[in-house]
């Protein structure tokens, strides 16, 4: 997660709004129902993790060996499980990085649900909740799906970006370099970054329009689990910008991170007022230990709900719109992971919305007619 305060908004806890995303949201009744994912699973995926990291200097950043190792553990799962992988190489002022991106085989290529997190850490430490959490869970998830049996309607994407701690390097570079068709094919991208925060909140990301359906299901699901949840506008934080700048509706959850915990928060969520949700946010203490696995199992089985829902939505012969959301705070970003530099165009920005054409119609009329984005 990259390094930006960010302000909360508080959640409408109303029960007709929950009732609208659930009824907005509903996928076809031949859906497989979600699995209870393995919080067993993903605390082994981040022990491997931690032990890559302690064999290679502590870290698993941009540019040392620990990052390619991390890589390597994840493709080598993705492999024997059926997936088909590509490795995406490229540079930064660290070094090479790589992006793994692997895909199920079969569902309707014309409707690609997309699920990423990033998979390198800052050199300080070895990332375990920054992000560890994310990486890992996004793997079982896949993995889980790949046990299954089940026949998915959409076609499944699942990536492991580089480079996102010095500023969203590695997602921009697959967004730069996809094709505009295969742009047009992504109905959704979720995004997972930090989600096993040892002091946690729920944070679900509210800054893409387009993605609202998503995002309301998101919430739904949280609320059904009575687990309260506060909306946070992410900004250009963590890589799902590098689909939204494209007008890709888009949804993620965050479990805090250097903010502090207030004392409504500590009274909703538990954990101690005063203190950050993530204390060893970007240090070498985040390690094994620094996870919240109550959070963790939580947050993990949303991710296998989201998944095994928009696997089977019915998105039928419409494509949202390319109109990428307005406002200053699209690539708002004062401070990268690796220290307060603006980011600039040597850096890899995101620009908005190149070379994609626009489709036709708002993307409120295309929601009115599609369900849930």
């Amino acid at each position: 997660m990259r390094n930006l305060r960010t302000t909360a908004l508080s959640a409408i806890a109303a029960g007709a709004v929950v009732a609208s995303a659930l009824a907005g949201s509903t996928s076809p009744a031949t859906a497989a129902p979600a699995p209870d994912l393995s919080v067993t699973n993903v605390t082994a995926h981040l022990q491997k993790l931690q032990d890559i990291a302690t064999a290679n200097g502590g870290n698993r950043a941009t540019g040392r060996p620990g990052y390619k190792a991390s890589l390597d553990y994840v493709k080598a799962k993705l492999d024997a499980a059926g997936y088909t992988t590509q490795v995406q190489t490229f540079s930064t002022s660290s070094g090479t990085s790589y992006n793994l991106v692997a895909d199920w085989p079969g569902g309707d290529s014309e409707h690609v649900v997309m699920t990423g997190a990033h998979l390198d850490s800052v050199s300080a430490g070895p990332g375990i909740n920054d992000n560890g959490t994310g990486s890992a869970s996004v793997l079982e998830a896949a993995l889980a799906w790949a046990s299954s049996g089940n026949t998915p309607r959409n076609h499944l994407r699942f990536a492991w970006w580089g480079a996102e701690e010095q500023g969203l390097l590695g997602s921009n570079y697959y967004m730069r370099n996809l094709p505009t068709a295969d742009k047009d094919r992504i109905d959704l991208y979720m995004n997972y970054d930090m989600v096993g925060s040892p002091n946690p909140g729920y944070f679900v990301y509210d800054d893409n329009a387009a993605g609202n359906g998503a995002r309301d299901t998101m919430t739904a699901y949280y609320t059904s689990k009575g687990i309260p949840w506060e909306y946070i506008d992410v900004q250009g934080r963590s890589d799902h910008a590098s689909f939204r700048s494209y007008g890709i509706p888009t949804t993620g959850m965050y479990s805090g991170g250097e903010d502090i915990k207030t004392s409504a928060q500590a009274s909703k969520w538990g954990g101690t007022a005063g203190k950050a949700f993530d204390a060893c946010y970007h240090r070498s203490c985040d390690t094994m230990s620094n996870i919240n696995t109550t959070a963790l199992d939580r947050n993990l089985d949303m991710i296998g709900y989201m998944v095994w829902l928009f696997a089977d939505k019915d998105y039928g012969t419409s494509v949202p719109p390319t109109t990428p959301p307005a406002g200053s705070n699209l690539l708002g970003n004062p401070g990268f992971e690796s220290g307060a530099t603006v980011w600039t165009g040597t850096s890899g920005p995101i620009t908005s919305n190149t070379g994609r054409p626009a489709r036709t119609g708002s993307w409120k009329a295309w929601l009115g007619g599609n369900g849930s984005s």
